[in-house]
Protein backbone atom coordinates (compact mmCIF):
# COMPACT_ATOMS: atom_id res chain seq x y z
CA UNK A 1 0.00 0.00 0.00
CA UNK A 2 0.78 3.59 -0.41
CA UNK A 3 1.42 6.62 1.94
CA UNK A 4 -2.24 7.62 0.64
CA UNK A 5 -3.84 4.39 1.81
CA UNK A 6 -1.88 3.95 5.08
CA UNK A 7 -3.38 8.26 5.54
CA UNK A 8 -6.60 7.07 4.36
CA UNK A 9 -6.53 3.70 7.05
CA UNK A 10 -5.09 6.45 10.23
CA UNK A 11 -8.19 8.56 9.43
CA UNK A 12 -10.62 5.74 9.57
CA UNK A 13 -9.36 4.46 12.65
CA UNK A 14 -8.97 8.05 14.37
CA UNK A 15 -12.31 8.62 13.29
CA UNK A 16 -13.66 5.42 14.52
CA UNK A 17 -11.80 5.61 17.80
CA UNK A 18 -12.60 9.55 18.41
CA UNK A 19 -16.37 8.26 17.93
CA UNK A 20 -16.32 5.78 20.08
CA UNK A 21 -14.38 7.25 23.04
CA UNK A 22 -14.83 11.09 23.21
CA UNK A 23 -17.93 13.11 23.51
CA UNK A 24 -17.02 15.16 20.31
CA UNK A 25 -19.81 15.64 17.40
CA UNK A 26 -19.88 13.76 14.77
CA UNK A 27 -20.02 16.47 12.54
CA UNK A 28 -17.22 18.12 13.78
CA UNK A 29 -15.13 14.76 13.90
CA UNK A 30 -15.91 14.19 10.19
CA UNK A 31 -15.33 17.12 9.12
CA UNK A 32 -11.97 17.47 10.59
CA UNK A 33 -11.22 13.99 8.56
CA UNK A 34 -12.36 15.47 5.97
CA UNK A 35 -9.80 17.94 5.91
CA UNK A 36 -6.86 16.32 6.87
CA UNK A 37 -7.86 14.37 3.54
CA UNK A 38 -7.17 17.18 1.78
CA UNK A 39 -4.49 18.76 3.70
CA UNK A 40 -2.40 15.41 3.39
CA UNK A 41 -3.62 15.52 -0.36
CA UNK A 42 -5.43 12.02 -0.49
CA UNK A 43 -7.74 13.84 -1.63
CA UNK A 44 -8.28 17.01 -4.15
CA UNK A 45 -11.55 19.26 -2.70
CA UNK A 46 -13.56 18.54 -5.31
CA UNK A 47 -13.36 14.86 -4.40
CA UNK A 48 -13.61 15.43 -0.60
CA UNK A 49 -16.80 17.68 -0.83
CA UNK A 50 -18.67 15.59 -3.44
CA UNK A 51 -20.53 14.35 -0.58
CA UNK A 52 -22.37 17.75 -0.01
CA UNK A 53 -23.80 17.66 -3.91
CA UNK A 54 -24.83 13.85 -4.05
CA UNK A 55 -28.44 12.89 -4.58
CA UNK A 56 -28.95 10.66 -1.75
CA UNK A 57 -27.59 13.63 0.82
CA UNK A 58 -30.47 16.25 -0.88
CA UNK A 59 -33.15 13.76 -0.79
CA UNK A 60 -32.93 13.28 3.07
CA UNK A 61 -32.78 16.88 3.28
CA UNK A 62 -36.11 17.24 1.21
CA UNK A 63 -37.35 14.38 3.21
CA UNK A 64 -36.83 16.52 6.32
CA UNK A 65 -39.56 19.01 5.31
CA UNK A 66 -41.89 16.84 4.46
CA UNK A 67 -42.00 14.47 7.43
CA UNK A 68 -41.75 17.96 9.04
CA UNK A 69 -44.67 18.60 7.45
CA UNK A 70 -46.59 15.50 8.41
CA UNK A 71 -45.49 15.71 12.42
CA UNK A 72 -46.90 19.96 12.15
CA UNK A 73 -50.21 18.56 10.67
CA UNK A 74 -50.21 15.71 13.22
CA UNK A 75 -51.00 13.00 10.61
CA UNK A 76 -49.01 10.26 12.50
CA UNK A 77 -50.52 11.23 15.65
CA UNK A 78 -54.51 11.18 13.78
CA UNK A 79 -53.37 7.57 12.65
CA UNK A 80 -52.27 6.11 15.84
CA UNK A 81 -55.20 7.34 17.77
CA UNK A 82 -57.45 5.79 15.05
CA UNK A 83 -55.42 2.09 15.02
CA UNK A 84 -54.19 2.20 18.82
CA UNK A 85 -57.44 0.75 20.11
CA UNK A 86 -58.57 -0.68 23.08
CA UNK A 87 -56.50 -3.85 22.73
CA UNK A 88 -56.84 -6.58 25.97
CA UNK A 89 -53.72 -8.33 26.78
CA UNK A 90 -49.99 -7.21 26.20
CA UNK A 91 -49.62 -9.02 22.51
CA UNK A 92 -52.33 -7.62 21.21
CA UNK A 93 -51.13 -4.07 22.03
CA UNK A 94 -48.33 -4.48 21.00
CA UNK A 95 -49.04 -5.67 17.40
CA UNK A 96 -51.69 -2.53 17.73
CA UNK A 97 -48.37 -0.63 17.81
CA UNK A 98 -45.99 -2.66 15.98
CA UNK A 99 -48.42 -2.78 12.53
CA UNK A 100 -49.15 0.94 12.11
CA UNK A 101 -45.25 1.76 12.87
CA UNK A 102 -43.39 -0.17 10.62
CA UNK A 103 -46.15 0.51 7.44
CA UNK A 104 -45.49 4.03 8.19
CA UNK A 105 -41.62 3.93 8.89
CA UNK A 106 -41.69 2.49 5.28
CA UNK A 107 -42.47 5.55 3.76
CA UNK A 108 -41.51 8.06 6.29
CA UNK A 109 -38.47 9.18 8.21
CA UNK A 110 -38.58 6.10 11.06
CA UNK A 111 -37.18 8.75 13.75
CA UNK A 112 -39.92 11.27 13.43
CA UNK A 113 -42.40 8.22 13.28
CA UNK A 114 -41.24 7.10 16.89
CA UNK A 115 -41.00 10.48 18.31
CA UNK A 116 -44.71 10.67 17.28
CA UNK A 117 -45.73 7.82 18.92
CA UNK A 118 -43.92 7.44 22.19
CA UNK A 119 -46.22 10.41 24.06
CA UNK A 120 -48.99 8.41 22.27
CA UNK A 121 -47.82 5.12 23.96
CA UNK A 122 -47.18 6.84 26.77
CA UNK A 123 -50.76 7.83 27.72
CA UNK A 124 -52.06 4.72 26.24
CA UNK A 125 -49.99 2.50 28.25
CA UNK A 126 -51.57 3.84 31.09
CA UNK A 127 -55.14 4.12 30.17
CA UNK A 128 -54.77 -0.22 29.32
CA UNK A 129 -52.25 -0.55 32.66
CA UNK A 130 -49.24 -2.08 30.28
CA UNK A 131 -45.73 -1.01 31.30
CA UNK A 132 -44.60 1.26 28.47
CA UNK A 133 -41.20 -0.83 28.55
CA UNK A 134 -42.80 -3.71 27.23
CA UNK A 135 -43.85 -1.25 24.09
CA UNK A 136 -41.44 1.42 23.85
CA UNK A 137 -38.10 -0.76 22.53
CA UNK A 138 -40.52 -3.19 20.04
CA UNK A 139 -41.62 0.13 18.61
CA UNK A 140 -38.55 1.01 18.06
CA UNK A 141 -37.02 -2.18 16.68
CA UNK A 142 -40.21 -2.60 14.33
CA UNK A 143 -39.49 0.75 12.92
CA UNK A 144 -36.58 0.48 12.31
CA UNK A 145 -36.82 -2.97 10.31
CA UNK A 146 -39.69 -1.13 8.56
CA UNK A 147 -37.23 1.58 7.13
CA UNK A 148 -35.58 -1.49 5.44
CA UNK A 149 -38.60 -1.92 3.28
CA UNK A 150 -38.09 0.97 0.86
CA UNK A 151 -36.02 2.78 -0.70
CA UNK A 152 -37.09 6.25 1.49
CA UNK A 153 -37.98 3.87 4.90
CA UNK A 154 -34.21 5.56 5.94
CA UNK A 155 -31.75 7.65 5.26
CA UNK A 156 -28.63 4.92 5.06
CA UNK A 157 -30.86 3.63 1.53
CA UNK A 158 -30.53 7.06 0.35
CA UNK A 159 -26.94 7.30 1.09
CA UNK A 160 -26.43 4.05 -0.45
CA UNK A 161 -28.42 4.85 -3.76
CA UNK A 162 -26.45 7.85 -3.77
CA UNK A 163 -23.41 6.28 -3.75
CA UNK A 164 -24.16 3.80 -6.49
CA UNK A 165 -25.46 6.75 -8.86
CA UNK A 166 -22.09 8.14 -8.49
CA UNK A 167 -20.02 5.29 -8.87
CA UNK A 168 -22.11 3.20 -11.48
CA UNK A 169 -24.83 5.06 -12.51
CA UNK A 170 -27.56 2.73 -11.56
CA UNK A 171 -30.43 3.79 -9.33
CA UNK A 172 -32.23 1.54 -6.68
CA UNK A 173 -36.14 1.25 -7.33
CA UNK A 174 -38.62 2.71 -4.06
CA UNK A 175 -39.59 -1.21 -4.05
CA UNK A 176 -36.38 -2.88 -4.53
CA UNK A 177 -35.67 -3.57 -1.35
CA UNK A 178 -38.84 -5.00 -0.19
CA UNK A 179 -37.56 -8.34 -1.57
CA UNK A 180 -35.77 -8.36 1.68
CA UNK A 181 -37.34 -6.16 3.22
CA UNK A 182 -40.50 -7.66 3.60
CA UNK A 183 -39.33 -11.39 4.52
CA UNK A 184 -36.94 -9.67 8.02
CA UNK A 185 -40.14 -7.03 8.90
CA UNK A 186 -42.42 -10.38 8.90
CA UNK A 187 -39.69 -12.90 10.35
CA UNK A 188 -38.37 -9.92 13.00
CA UNK A 189 -41.60 -8.80 13.82
CA UNK A 190 -42.89 -12.46 14.61
CA UNK A 191 -39.83 -12.90 16.80
CA UNK A 192 -40.27 -9.28 18.41
CA UNK A 193 -44.29 -10.21 19.07
CA UNK A 194 -43.06 -13.64 20.72
CA UNK A 195 -40.59 -12.98 22.97
CA UNK A 196 -40.63 -8.93 23.76
CA UNK A 197 -42.88 -9.15 26.58
CA UNK A 198 -40.36 -12.12 27.86
CA UNK A 199 -37.57 -10.47 27.82
CA UNK A 200 -37.98 -7.12 28.18
CA UNK A 201 -38.60 -5.69 31.54
CA UNK A 202 -41.43 -3.92 33.55
CA UNK A 203 -40.71 -0.72 34.50
CA UNK A 204 -42.80 2.65 34.46
CA UNK A 205 -39.91 4.82 32.78
CA UNK A 206 -38.81 8.03 33.43
CA UNK A 207 -42.08 10.44 33.83
CA UNK A 208 -41.98 14.09 34.88
CA UNK A 209 -42.92 14.97 38.59
CA UNK A 210 -45.91 17.43 39.33
CA UNK A 211 -44.21 19.07 42.09
CA UNK A 212 -41.83 20.70 40.28
CA UNK A 213 -40.97 24.64 40.21
CA UNK A 214 -43.68 26.02 38.82
CA UNK A 215 -47.51 24.42 38.74
CA UNK A 216 -50.80 25.64 36.69
CA UNK A 217 -54.14 25.42 36.62
CA UNK A 218 -55.02 24.60 32.97
CA UNK A 219 -58.48 24.71 32.03
CA UNK A 220 -60.11 23.18 28.42
CA UNK A 221 -63.22 22.97 27.23
CA UNK A 222 -64.80 19.99 25.12
CA UNK A 223 -65.75 21.42 21.75
CA UNK A 224 -69.36 21.11 20.76
CA UNK A 225 -69.36 18.18 17.83
CA UNK A 226 -66.19 17.37 18.88
CA UNK A 227 -64.49 13.68 18.89
CA UNK A 228 -64.59 13.52 22.39
CA UNK A 229 -68.20 14.35 22.84
CA UNK A 230 -69.66 10.94 24.16
CA UNK A 231 -66.43 9.44 25.03
CA UNK A 232 -65.63 8.76 28.80
CA UNK A 233 -62.44 10.07 30.02
CA UNK A 234 -60.25 7.12 29.91
CA UNK A 235 -61.44 6.82 26.19
CA UNK A 236 -60.14 10.21 25.40
CA UNK A 237 -56.47 10.04 26.77
CA UNK A 238 -57.12 12.21 29.56
CA UNK A 239 -56.60 9.93 32.49
CA UNK A 240 -52.65 9.40 32.39
CA UNK A 241 -51.32 13.16 30.71
CA UNK A 242 -47.52 12.73 31.42
CA UNK A 243 -47.11 16.03 32.54
CA UNK A 244 -50.67 16.96 34.51
CA UNK A 245 -53.75 15.51 36.13
CA UNK A 246 -57.78 16.31 35.65
CA UNK A 247 -58.44 17.64 38.79
CA UNK A 248 -62.26 19.07 37.99
CA UNK A 249 -65.01 19.28 35.40
CA UNK A 250 -67.33 22.18 35.57
CA UNK A 251 -70.48 21.17 34.22
CA UNK A 252 -73.24 24.13 33.92
CA UNK A 253 -73.27 24.97 37.59
CA UNK A 254 -72.11 21.80 38.82
CA UNK A 255 -68.46 21.32 39.68
CA UNK A 256 -67.33 17.69 39.42
CA UNK A 257 -64.45 16.79 41.74
CA UNK A 258 -62.52 13.61 41.57
CA UNK A 259 -64.50 12.05 38.48
CA UNK A 260 -63.99 8.61 37.77
CA UNK A 261 -62.01 7.61 34.76
CA UNK A 262 -65.42 6.28 33.28
CA UNK A 263 -67.72 9.52 33.46
CA UNK A 264 -68.95 10.54 29.80
CA UNK A 265 -67.70 14.23 28.53
CA UNK A 266 -70.59 16.27 27.14
CA UNK A 267 -70.48 19.54 24.99
CA UNK A 268 -69.17 22.37 26.92
CA UNK A 269 -67.61 20.46 29.10
CA UNK A 270 -65.02 22.99 31.35
CA UNK A 271 -61.79 20.78 32.04
CA UNK A 272 -59.56 21.46 35.12
CA UNK A 273 -56.16 20.30 34.84
CA UNK A 274 -53.37 20.67 37.29
CA UNK A 275 -49.68 20.46 36.53
CA UNK A 276 -46.79 21.42 35.04
CA UNK A 277 -46.12 24.03 31.80
CA UNK A 278 -46.01 20.88 29.31
CA UNK A 279 -49.28 20.10 30.39
CA UNK A 280 -50.81 22.76 28.13
CA UNK A 281 -48.85 21.47 25.72
CA UNK A 282 -50.37 18.21 25.62
CA UNK A 283 -53.68 19.32 25.69
CA UNK A 284 -53.18 21.25 22.86
CA UNK A 285 -52.81 18.31 20.72
CA UNK A 286 -55.99 16.34 21.68
CA UNK A 287 -58.36 17.02 19.22
CA UNK A 288 -61.41 18.31 20.15
CA UNK A 289 -60.41 20.50 23.12
CA UNK A 290 -60.76 24.02 22.90
CA UNK A 291 -58.75 27.24 25.80
CA UNK A 292 -61.55 27.72 27.95
CA UNK A 293 -60.48 31.60 27.81
CA UNK A 294 -62.61 33.32 24.77
CA UNK A 295 -59.78 35.78 24.30
CA UNK A 296 -57.49 33.16 22.72
CA UNK A 297 -59.91 33.02 19.78
CA UNK A 298 -59.64 36.59 19.51
CA UNK A 299 -56.18 36.47 18.75
CA UNK A 300 -55.19 37.12 15.26
CA UNK A 301 -52.85 34.83 14.53
CA UNK A 302 -53.93 31.35 13.18
CA UNK A 303 -54.36 28.20 15.05
CA UNK A 304 -51.20 26.54 13.79
CA UNK A 305 -49.07 29.46 13.86
CA UNK A 306 -49.17 29.86 17.91
CA UNK A 307 -46.95 28.39 20.62
CA UNK A 308 -46.88 28.68 24.32
CA UNK A 309 -44.49 30.90 26.17
CA UNK A 310 -43.60 31.75 29.74
CA UNK A 311 -42.79 35.04 31.09
CA UNK A 312 -41.62 36.30 34.56
CA UNK A 313 -43.22 39.68 35.03
CA UNK A 314 -40.57 42.10 36.38
CA UNK A 315 -40.53 45.19 38.81
CA UNK A 316 -41.28 47.47 35.83
CA UNK A 317 -44.05 46.14 34.05
CA UNK A 318 -46.82 48.76 34.08
CA UNK A 319 -49.41 46.62 35.17
CA UNK A 320 -48.24 45.53 38.91
CA UNK A 321 -51.01 45.92 41.40
CA UNK A 322 -53.74 45.66 38.46
CA UNK A 323 -56.12 42.68 37.87
CA UNK A 324 -55.07 40.86 34.48
CA UNK A 325 -59.30 42.18 33.38
CA UNK A 326 -57.77 45.84 34.08
CA UNK A 327 -54.73 45.48 32.66
CA UNK A 328 -55.86 44.34 29.12
CA UNK A 329 -52.92 42.28 28.50
CA UNK A 330 -54.61 40.70 25.34
CA UNK A 331 -54.53 43.85 23.33
CA UNK A 332 -51.27 45.66 24.65
CA UNK A 333 -48.73 41.99 24.18
CA UNK A 334 -51.16 40.16 21.66
CA UNK A 335 -51.34 37.43 23.66
CA UNK A 336 -53.71 35.21 26.28
CA UNK A 337 -52.62 34.20 29.99
CA UNK A 338 -53.57 30.84 30.03
CA UNK A 339 -52.49 30.36 34.00
CA UNK A 340 -50.37 32.41 36.17
CA UNK A 341 -48.27 30.72 38.86
CA UNK A 342 -46.95 32.55 41.94
CA UNK A 343 -43.85 31.65 43.77
CA UNK A 344 -44.28 27.67 42.42
CA UNK A 345 -47.91 27.38 42.68
CA UNK A 346 -50.78 27.91 40.53
CA UNK A 347 -53.05 30.82 41.82
CA UNK A 348 -56.80 29.70 43.04
CA UNK A 349 -59.91 31.64 41.43
CA UNK A 350 -61.31 33.67 38.36
CA UNK A 351 -58.00 34.23 36.36
CA UNK A 352 -59.40 37.63 35.39
CA UNK A 353 -59.57 38.92 38.16
CA UNK A 354 -55.85 37.88 39.67
CA UNK A 355 -53.49 41.17 40.22
CA UNK A 356 -50.17 40.96 39.10
CA UNK A 357 -46.89 41.06 41.72
CA UNK A 358 -43.73 40.82 40.66
CA UNK A 359 -42.12 37.42 39.52
CA UNK A 360 -45.04 36.00 38.22
CA UNK A 361 -44.77 32.97 35.95
CA UNK A 362 -47.73 33.51 33.06
CA UNK A 363 -48.49 31.07 31.24
CA UNK A 364 -49.41 32.24 28.04
CA UNK A 365 -50.77 31.44 24.13
CA UNK A 366 -49.40 33.98 21.43
CA UNK A 367 -47.55 34.13 18.17
CA UNK A 368 -43.91 32.35 17.54
CA UNK A 369 -42.42 36.11 17.70
CA UNK A 370 -43.81 37.06 20.54
CA UNK A 371 -39.98 35.54 22.31
CA UNK A 372 -38.10 37.62 20.33
CA UNK A 373 -39.91 40.80 20.58
CA UNK A 374 -40.45 40.78 24.10
CA UNK A 375 -36.80 39.09 25.18
CA UNK A 376 -34.93 41.98 25.91
CA UNK A 377 -38.29 44.45 26.84
CA UNK A 378 -38.31 46.24 30.38
CA UNK A 379 -41.86 44.33 31.29
CA UNK A 380 -40.81 40.69 31.68
CA UNK A 381 -37.07 39.06 33.34
CA UNK A 382 -37.59 36.26 31.46
CA UNK A 383 -39.42 35.33 28.49
CA UNK A 384 -39.25 31.56 26.82
CA UNK A 385 -41.04 29.00 24.43
CA UNK A 386 -41.71 26.09 25.39
CA UNK A 387 -40.26 23.35 23.21
CA UNK A 388 -42.65 22.12 20.50
CA UNK A 389 -45.81 23.74 21.67
CA UNK A 390 -47.54 24.75 18.23
CA UNK A 391 -50.39 22.80 17.75
CA UNK A 392 -51.00 20.60 14.85
CA UNK A 393 -53.12 21.85 12.50
CA UNK A 394 -55.22 18.62 11.79
CA UNK A 395 -56.93 20.39 9.21
CA UNK A 396 -54.32 20.05 7.11
CA UNK A 397 -53.63 15.79 7.84
CA UNK A 398 -55.39 14.52 4.83
CA UNK A 399 -53.66 16.72 2.45
CA UNK A 400 -50.14 15.96 4.03
CA UNK A 401 -50.68 12.54 3.60
CA UNK A 402 -52.12 12.81 0.12
CA UNK A 403 -49.22 14.52 -0.90
CA UNK A 404 -47.26 11.61 0.81
CA UNK A 405 -48.77 9.31 -1.26
CA UNK A 406 -48.07 11.36 -4.70
CA UNK A 407 -44.18 11.19 -3.95
CA UNK A 408 -44.49 7.67 -3.83
CA UNK A 409 -46.64 7.18 -6.52
CA UNK A 410 -44.27 9.20 -8.78
CA UNK A 411 -41.02 7.49 -7.60
CA UNK A 412 -42.66 4.12 -7.75
CA UNK A 413 -43.76 4.34 -11.14
CA UNK A 414 -40.48 5.74 -12.19
CA UNK A 415 -42.08 9.09 -13.77
CA UNK A 416 -38.92 10.96 -11.95
CA UNK A 417 -36.86 9.95 -9.90
CA UNK A 418 -36.55 9.52 -5.96
CA UNK A 419 -34.47 13.19 -5.82
CA UNK A 420 -37.30 15.01 -7.82
CA UNK A 421 -39.99 13.36 -6.13
CA UNK A 422 -39.19 14.27 -2.43
CA UNK A 423 -37.96 18.06 -4.08
CA UNK A 424 -41.88 17.93 -5.37
CA UNK A 425 -43.44 16.90 -2.13
CA UNK A 426 -41.62 18.90 0.12
CA UNK A 427 -42.62 22.31 -2.50
CA UNK A 428 -45.97 20.80 -2.16
CA UNK A 429 -46.07 20.68 1.54
CA UNK A 430 -44.77 24.44 1.59
CA UNK A 431 -47.15 25.91 -1.03
CA UNK A 432 -50.22 24.31 0.32
CA UNK A 433 -49.65 25.51 4.06
CA UNK A 434 -48.63 21.93 6.02
CA UNK A 435 -45.73 23.78 6.68
CA UNK A 436 -44.27 26.98 7.07
CA UNK A 437 -40.74 28.07 5.59
CA UNK A 438 -39.53 28.90 8.95
CA UNK A 439 -40.62 25.55 10.36
CA UNK A 440 -38.75 23.85 7.47
CA UNK A 441 -35.78 25.00 8.02
CA UNK A 442 -35.67 24.15 11.55
CA UNK A 443 -36.45 20.32 11.05
CA UNK A 444 -33.79 20.02 8.41
CA UNK A 445 -30.93 18.90 10.74
CA UNK A 446 -27.58 20.02 9.37
CA UNK A 447 -25.83 18.56 11.91
CA UNK A 448 -26.82 15.13 10.09
CA UNK A 449 -26.65 15.94 6.87
CA UNK A 450 -23.01 17.22 7.82
CA UNK A 451 -22.09 13.95 8.98
CA UNK A 452 -23.29 12.07 6.17
CA UNK A 453 -21.40 14.36 3.24
CA UNK A 454 -18.57 14.79 4.94
CA UNK A 455 -18.31 10.89 5.56
CA UNK A 456 -18.14 10.50 1.79
CA UNK A 457 -14.64 11.64 1.99
CA UNK A 458 -13.56 8.79 4.04
CA UNK A 459 -15.51 6.42 1.61
CA UNK A 460 -13.55 8.18 -1.94
CA UNK A 461 -10.51 8.10 0.42
CA UNK A 462 -10.54 4.20 1.15
CA UNK A 463 -11.27 3.85 -2.69
CA UNK A 464 -8.97 6.28 -4.91
CA UNK A 465 -6.08 5.76 -2.30
CA UNK A 466 -6.06 1.55 -2.90
CA UNK A 467 -6.93 1.13 0.49
CA UNK A 468 -10.37 -0.60 0.15
CA UNK A 469 -8.60 -2.78 -2.32
CA UNK A 470 -5.81 -4.02 -0.28
CA UNK A 471 -8.46 -4.80 2.30
CA UNK A 472 -10.68 -6.67 0.12
CA UNK A 473 -7.48 -8.83 -1.24
CA UNK A 474 -6.64 -9.80 2.57
CA UNK A 475 -10.53 -10.92 3.00
CA UNK A 476 -10.35 -12.70 -0.25
CA UNK A 477 -6.94 -14.44 0.34
CA UNK A 478 -8.99 -15.74 3.41
CA UNK A 479 -12.41 -16.60 2.25
CA UNK A 480 -12.78 -18.04 -1.11
CA UNK A 481 -16.65 -17.93 -1.36
CA UNK A 482 -18.48 -15.54 -2.37
CA UNK A 483 -21.74 -16.12 0.19
CA UNK A 484 -18.61 -16.50 3.37
CA UNK A 485 -17.60 -13.21 1.65
CA UNK A 486 -20.61 -11.55 1.53
CA UNK A 487 -21.48 -12.86 5.27
CA UNK A 488 -17.76 -10.91 6.59
CA UNK A 489 -19.47 -7.92 4.84
CA UNK A 490 -22.96 -8.17 6.66
CA UNK A 491 -20.88 -8.77 10.39
CA UNK A 492 -18.40 -5.89 9.71
CA UNK A 493 -21.24 -3.26 8.59
CA UNK A 494 -23.26 -4.48 11.71
CA UNK A 495 -20.18 -4.09 13.84
CA UNK A 496 -19.57 -0.35 12.96
CA UNK A 497 -23.52 0.44 12.94
CA UNK A 498 -22.90 -0.72 16.47
CA UNK A 499 -20.24 1.64 17.14
CA UNK A 500 -20.66 4.70 15.07
CA UNK A 501 -23.48 6.37 13.45
CA UNK A 502 -25.28 3.91 10.67
CA UNK A 503 -24.79 6.64 7.46
CA UNK A 504 -20.84 6.70 8.18
CA UNK A 505 -20.93 2.48 8.42
CA UNK A 506 -22.44 2.18 5.03
CA UNK A 507 -19.96 4.83 3.52
CA UNK A 508 -17.33 3.18 4.93
CA UNK A 509 -18.43 -0.55 4.35
CA UNK A 510 -19.46 0.69 0.39
CA UNK A 511 -16.06 0.37 -1.01
CA UNK A 512 -15.04 -2.53 1.05
CA UNK A 513 -17.59 -4.73 -0.47
CA UNK A 514 -17.36 -3.31 -3.97
CA UNK A 515 -13.84 -3.95 -3.90
CA UNK A 516 -14.23 -7.61 -2.51
CA UNK A 517 -16.74 -8.54 -4.91
CA UNK A 518 -13.76 -7.27 -7.51
CA UNK A 519 -11.65 -9.45 -5.99
CA UNK A 520 -13.81 -12.76 -6.23
CA UNK A 521 -14.90 -11.46 -10.11
CA UNK A 522 -18.90 -11.38 -9.08
CA UNK A 523 -21.41 -8.71 -9.16
CA UNK A 524 -21.56 -6.69 -6.61
CA UNK A 525 -25.08 -5.33 -6.09
CA UNK A 526 -25.48 -8.58 -3.38
CA UNK A 527 -22.76 -6.56 -1.23
CA UNK A 528 -24.43 -2.95 -1.98
CA UNK A 529 -28.08 -4.54 -0.63
CA UNK A 530 -25.73 -6.46 2.69
CA UNK A 531 -24.20 -3.35 3.36
CA UNK A 532 -27.58 -1.61 3.09
CA UNK A 533 -29.62 -3.69 5.59
CA UNK A 534 -26.87 -4.19 7.56
CA UNK A 535 -26.06 -0.56 8.29
CA UNK A 536 -29.70 -0.12 9.46
CA UNK A 537 -29.68 -3.36 11.91
CA UNK A 538 -29.01 -1.59 15.03
CA UNK A 539 -30.54 -3.84 17.59
CA UNK A 540 -28.19 -4.23 20.22
CA UNK A 541 -27.01 -1.11 21.98
CA UNK A 542 -29.16 2.31 22.27
CA UNK A 543 -26.13 4.28 20.48
CA UNK A 544 -26.20 2.53 17.32
CA UNK A 545 -29.45 3.92 16.21
CA UNK A 546 -31.35 7.26 16.80
CA UNK A 547 -34.52 5.58 17.87
CA UNK A 548 -33.14 3.16 20.17
CA UNK A 549 -31.50 5.82 22.19
CA UNK A 550 -35.08 8.45 21.84
CA UNK A 551 -36.68 5.29 24.04
CA UNK A 552 -34.29 4.59 26.50
CA UNK A 553 -35.65 7.28 28.82
CA UNK A 554 -39.38 6.93 28.47
CA UNK A 555 -39.01 2.89 28.66
CA UNK A 556 -36.92 2.64 31.58
CA UNK A 557 -34.55 0.76 30.01
CA UNK A 558 -30.90 -0.17 30.84
CA UNK A 559 -27.92 -1.38 28.22
CA UNK A 560 -28.28 -5.21 28.64
CA UNK A 561 -32.04 -4.47 27.97
CA UNK A 562 -30.73 -4.40 24.61
CA UNK A 563 -28.89 -6.71 24.15
CA UNK A 564 -31.42 -9.46 25.76
CA UNK A 565 -33.95 -8.48 22.78
CA UNK A 566 -31.14 -7.34 20.37
CA UNK A 567 -28.45 -9.90 20.25
CA UNK A 568 -31.18 -12.99 18.94
CA UNK A 569 -32.91 -10.40 16.71
CA UNK A 570 -30.05 -9.36 14.84
CA UNK A 571 -28.66 -12.95 14.35
CA UNK A 572 -32.28 -13.81 13.17
CA UNK A 573 -32.48 -11.11 10.90
CA UNK A 574 -28.66 -11.14 9.75
CA UNK A 575 -29.35 -15.00 9.15
CA UNK A 576 -32.54 -14.23 6.58
CA UNK A 577 -30.27 -11.20 4.69
CA UNK A 578 -27.69 -13.59 4.30
CA UNK A 579 -30.01 -16.59 3.23
CA UNK A 580 -32.08 -14.40 1.31
CA UNK A 581 -29.64 -11.59 -0.61
CA UNK A 582 -28.11 -13.75 -3.24
CA UNK A 583 -31.43 -15.92 -4.17
CA UNK A 584 -32.46 -12.20 -5.51
CA UNK A 585 -29.31 -10.74 -6.78
CA UNK A 586 -27.20 -13.12 -8.09
CA UNK A 587 -22.96 -13.30 -7.43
Amino acid sequence: MGIDAWLSMAAVVAVLGTLVFTRIAPDAILVGAMAFLIFTDVLTPQQALAGFANTGVMTIAALYVVAAALKETGAIKWIASLLLGQPSTLRRAQWRVMLPASVLSAFMNNTTVVAMFIPAIQDWSGRLRLPPSKLLLPLSYISILGGTCTLIGTSTNLVVDGLLQSRHGISLGMFELTWVGLPILIVGGGFILLFAGWLLPQRDGTSSQLDQIREYSVEVDVKPGGPLVGRSIAEAGLRNLQFGYLTDIQRGDELMAAVPPETRLQADDTLIFVGAPECARELREVRGLVPTNGNVQKLEIAHHRRCLVEAVISPDFTAIGQSVRESRFRSRFQAVILSISRHGRRLEGKLGDVEFQVGDTLLLETGQQFVEQYRYRKDFLLVSQLNDSTPPNFQKAPLSLGILGVMVLLSATNLTSILEAAFLAAGAMLVSGCLTMGKARRYIDLSVLIVIAASFSLGTAMSESGAAQAIAEQVVGQIHTPWLALLFVYVMTVLFTEMITNNAAAVLMFPIAMAVSDQLGVDFMPFVIAVTIAASASFMTALGYQTNLMVMGPGGYRMHDYLKLGVPLSLIVGLVSVTLIPLIWHF
